[in-house]
């Protein structure tokens, strides 16, 4: 069926890429990723300092970071489960509604995490709930980011895709900076006593004013032009995860192995190397703290211009000069960190976390751009969380047990060898920069 020009459709589409409504769709698909991935990234680097004596006290303290980076992975476990639950109703009632969803439930469940008491209060039922909390983290941004992405690619102009669909991947080096940036003055304000008794809540319990500005700026979007097309047309299905299932599974499982590069060199830089900078180099917090502010930046500037690239020269030529570059890197790890050096060692994190920017960049629109209307919000969320799993959720725990046998230069093979696996699924796409989205 074709559009006319006086279509509802092409009209919608005009009005959602005026300057205007640029602005609030850009807007809103960065704001909404940067107060999730802050919420996630606040637990992260509690993770990595206090979850362990606060909810598993007994033990050796290798035991306790074991307890708490596997707290830190249920999250994972659950955030491709929030991909079907969300992604079905985004495809199914609309984008709009349903990001107002996923943040409401991550934010909550942050929120809940500062107020929860620890172990010594109400005993083994403290680290049961702040397992259920996490598994709502989980949830919520596991909802969050492929509705995001859609939102900003499915309203952005012709050839332009990849520099609209880096808008919601420039969110998470914001939500890390306003994290990271929070521990840091906590660390700096507090003594070791007062930040493991109550300053590790705060950054959790800020999150309820970052949620309020977050709902105020997403009521006010209107839904997608690609969305809104689909409806005219009859295009949804009625169960868009058994489609997805039936025929897109190698577009999804592709697009996961795609993505487990940008999580492995993010979590293996800011959590395990966090945790083992603090509590092996003995560097102390603040600095090492500061140390990761300094290098996401670079992540952040790698962003846009990974973005811009892919435009100018295609998703794939990216993402492959990116993940080789991430593979070599893996051999840097053993003599970067391993000198207990804070200066090699920011040397190491800025490289890791460019990487990190360049091949994670392009995934906002890439994403997007394998799957159809009916099916793209459930398929982009469903690939890039599944991602999650295979290199993020298990990455700070496997990269603890490698370290404690084998060295650093065991963990940076690690690197590399997941590096390779998105690399071979990369190779193995096709290239989607002209692809249209409705």
């Amino acid at each position: 069926m074709s559009v006319s020009p006086s279509s509802p459709s092409v009209t919608a589409a005009s009005d959602a890429t005026n300057t205007p409504g640029r602005s609030r769709i850009v807007l809103a698909s960065f704001i909404g990723t940067a107060i999730e991935f802050y919420d996630f990234y606040v637990y992260a680097t509690a993770a990595a300092l206090v979850i362990g004596p606060v909810f598993f006290p007994h033990g050796s303290a290798m035991a306790q970071a074991l307890s708490a980076f596997v707290t830190f992975g249920i999250a994972f476990v659950a955030r491709p489960i929030g991909s079907f639950l969300f992604g079905h109703f985004g495809d199914r009632i609309g984008r709009k509604s349903t990001l107002v969803a996923s943040l409401l439930v991550m934010g909550l469940s942050t929120t809940l995490i500062g107020f929860l008491p620890g172990y010594d209060a109400i005993g083994s039922l403290a680290p049961i709930l702040l397992c259920i909390l996490r598994f709502g983290q989980g949830i919520g941004l596991g909802g969050e980011w492929g509705g995001a992405a859609l939102l900003a690619t499915e309203n952005a102009p012709a050839g332009r895709r990849g520099w609209f669909g880096m808008f919601p991947q420039l969110g998470p080096s914001v939500g890390f900076l306003a994290s990271n940036g929070l521990f840091f003055t906590l660390a700096l304000t507090l003594s070791d006593a007062q930040f493991r008794s109550w300053g590790w809540r705060v950054p959790f319990i800020s999150s309820a004013v970052l949620v309020a500005l977050g709902l105020y700026v997403r009521l006010k979007i209107a839904e997608t032009p690609a969305f809104r097309t689909a409806i005219e047309r009859a295009e949804r299905v009625r169960v868009p995860l058994v489609s997805l299932i039936a025929h897109h599974s190698r577009a999804t499982l592709a697009g996961a192995c795609a993505m487990v590069v940008c999580y492995t060199l993010f979590y293996i830089s800011t959590v395990f190397t966090l945790s083992y900078g603090v509590s092996t180099l003995h560097i102390p917090r603040q600095t090492f703290l500061g140390m990761l502010c300094f290098a996401v930046l670079f992540m952040a500037l790698a962003t846009p211009l990974a973005a811009w690239a892919s435009d100018r020269f295609g998703r794939r030529p990216v993402l492959m000069a990116g993940i080789v570059a991430a593979i070599a890197s893996g051999f840097a790890m053993a003599p970067l960190v391993g000198s207990g050096s804070p200066v090699l060692v920011t040397v190491f994190l800025t490289l890791e976390l460019f990487l990190m920017g360049v091949t994670f960049a392009p995934m906002g629109a890439l994403l997007p751009e394998l799957f159809p209307t009916a099916v793209r919000y459930t398929g982009a969320g469903v690939a890039y969380n599944l991602g999650g799993i295979l290199g993020a959720s298990v990455a700070p725990y496997i990269a603890q047990m490698l370290a404690t046998r084998g060295g650093l230069g065991w963990v940076g093979g690690y690197v590399s060898v997941a590096a390779t696996v998105s690399l071979i699924a990369v190779l193995a796409m096709r290239e989607t920069r002209d692809v249209r989205l409705s």
